[in-house]
């Protein structure tokens, strides 16, 4: 699903120029760093994504230098003058004591923790998030008829630009993947990507073998012009459908099971990729992704 290997240090031309140009701007970025810079660098996030989808998935060429209101701002607290106060209220803790300093400088690196208001929080240069979502809530920050997902998140995550990877209609549960690396959402739903989702259906009249043997044969939808197969479709009983697409068309489980002939009453979704949603995970809540999860998306 993603490239394997595309660091290629022998071979310098088969690294791709993205690469290139952004390695080549690493003296620079650690010289700006020693000097006390803050501001988000481009090329080193280049690198560490690039990287990220490679088996070498902890490089870390630099720590991430910079203060902590800047610190704050990039997790999503607030304006800087929000993150101001918070420091200066002594409402934010390292290690458990107050800091009152906004300019106190800070090495970010992994496993790197801090407080506001009691909570401890990791710093995640990216937040990758997975939400068990239940029914009857939107993947818009603008809802229409229902609330959104949004607000089951901390309002933090909205402030730094997470954002939905894909969607799911209001009234199917399960996994939903939150992110704010934009790259990394592109890479999950592109349709060139082809990754496989899983879901289980819950349907009105009792699954058959007909039914089984079209959807994993291929039905045409409307306004489709070549017929869509299931990767996989099979009877969990006589009314759960396991059914495993890779597409992302529009109600795309909902059509192929009404063109095979039944309707979809509830549906689930159990896996993205090789991610299985996690059983402990309660609905409504959510969770970090670590780097095991990542890699189980890359796999």
């Amino acid at each position: 699903m993603f490239p394997r290997q595309i660091f290629h240090p022998s071979n310098p031309g088969k690294t791709p120029a993205k690469i290139r140009a952004a390695a080549s701007a690493l003296p620079s970025i650690a010289q700006s760093r020693s000097k006390g810079g803050s501001q988000p660098d481009h090329a080193l996030r280049t690198i560490r994504f690039y990287f990220s989808l490679t088996a070498n998935a902890n490089f870390d060429p630099l720590p991430i230098r910079m203060n902590l209101e800047s610190m704050l701002f990039s997790q999503g607290f607030g304006a800087r003058r929000q993150c101001r106060a918070l420091i200066a209220q002594g409402r934010v803790t390292l290690d458990g004591v107050a800091c009152t300093d906004p300019d106190h400088a800070l090495a970010l690196s992994e496993g790197f923790t801090f407080g506001v208001d009691g909570r401890v929080w990791p710093y995640r240069e990216r937040a990758y998030l997975l939400l068990n979502k239940p029914a009857g809530y939107e993947c818009s920050r603008e809802p229409q008829h229902h609330p959104s997902v949004f607000s089951l998140l901390p309002a933090q995550f909205a402030t730094r630009g997470v954002q939905c990877v894909g969607r799911l209609d209001q009234d199917t549960t399960g996994l939903l993947l939150l992110s704010d690396d934009g790259q990394f959402v592109h890479a999950l739903t592109s349709p060139k990507r082809k990754v496989p989702k899983r879901y289980l259906a819950t349907t009105r009249h009792a699954l058959d073998t007909a039914q089984l043997d079209a959807l994993a044969a291929g039905v045409l939808l409307h306004g489709e012009a070549r017929p869509l197969a299931a990767l996989a479709a099979r009877a969990r009983s006589e009314h759960v459908l396991e059914l495993t697409v890779q597409e992302g068309k529009y109600h795309q489980v909902k059509r192929m099971v009404a063109a095979a002939g039944n309707r979809v009453e509830h549906l689930h979704r159990e896996r993205i990729g090789q991610l299985a949603l996690p059983a402990t995970l309660a609905e409504g809540a959510w969770q970090w992704l670590e780097a095991a999860d990542l890699a189980l998306l890359r796999s």
